[in-house]
């Protein structure tokens, strides 16, 4: 196993996080509901005092059933979502594959998107022009990088946000399912490119219902079950805690 840095890239420290649901949609159902005496909202914890550390060059798979808190513990470690409680670090430039087409302005081009997005990731203008016939071969949408995004396919969306993200100076790539869309032989381009970044000692974080592919790309897994983690270990134990959990 390849020696990790004790110092870390990720810090995610007694997190918790909450949500509120709104049970009504319009205001006549608002009205009925306060006739009724029934309540409009309730809360869901989605998280529950997580503490995770993960060092320079791991890679890592977030393991859980539906609803156990992956998504939002790889939102709370891009910025997107705030902790309700404790803290998250990352040190080094972040990359998030987190949904598909975040970032994406359905009214610009696959070309405007990607300087765009690039942008968002850090990089200079004179780096994404360097890098942008990279860019556009890696995701092979071709002669659709002039079209507008929003008359992109979703695999379309994936493949030119996932190029983009790889060609970044990351330190950090967190991935989020966004990898089962495509086609087969893209999805294996994409696998190809995470190791070598794992060479490279990128530190990773990827959440995936693909068993066989995390144990491909990482190492270590966590897995959560109603938002709190039950296992943190080598990715093939990890990988038994959550079939045990699914029964």
């Amino acid at each position: 196993m390849r020696k990790i840095s004790e110092q870390p890239r990720i810090i995610v420290d007694g997190v918790s996080k909450r949500f509120t649901l709104n049970h009504t949609q319009s205001f006549k159902e608002l009205f009925i509901a306060w006739i009724k005496r029934k309540p409009t909202r309730s809360t869901f914890q989605a998280l529950t005092d997580v503490d995770i550390r993960i060092g320079e060059g791991e890679s890592v798979a977030l393991l859980g059933l539906n609803g156990s808190g992956k998504s939002t513990t790889l939102k709370l470690i891009s910025g997107v979502l705030r902790p309700d409680q404790g803290r998250v670090l990352t040190r080094g430039r972040v990359a998030g594959l987190i949904e598909v087409g975040a970032g994406f302005h359905p009214d610009l081009t696959g070309r405007d998107n990607v300087y765009l997005n690039a942008a968002i990731l850090g990089m200079s203008k004179p780096e994404i022009d360097e890098r942008f016939d990279d860019i556009v071969a890696f995701s092979e949408i071709g002669e659709f990088i002039d079209t507008e995004v929003k008359h992109y396919s979703s695999g379309m969306f994936v493949r030119l946000a996932f190029s983009v993200a790889i060609h970044a100076e990351l330190d950090i790539l967190l991935v989020d399912e966004v990898l089962a869309v495509g086609d087969a032989p893209f999805r294996e381009k994409c696998k190809q490119k995470i190791r070598e970044l794992s060479a490279q000692r990128k530190t990773m974080l990827v959440v995936s219902h693909d068993i066989g592919m995390v144990k491909q790309l990482c190492e270590r897994g966590i897995v959560l079950r109603r938002g709190e983690i039950t296992f943190d270990g080598p990715i093939d134990e990890a990988a038994r805690q959550l079939e045990q959990s699914s029964r």
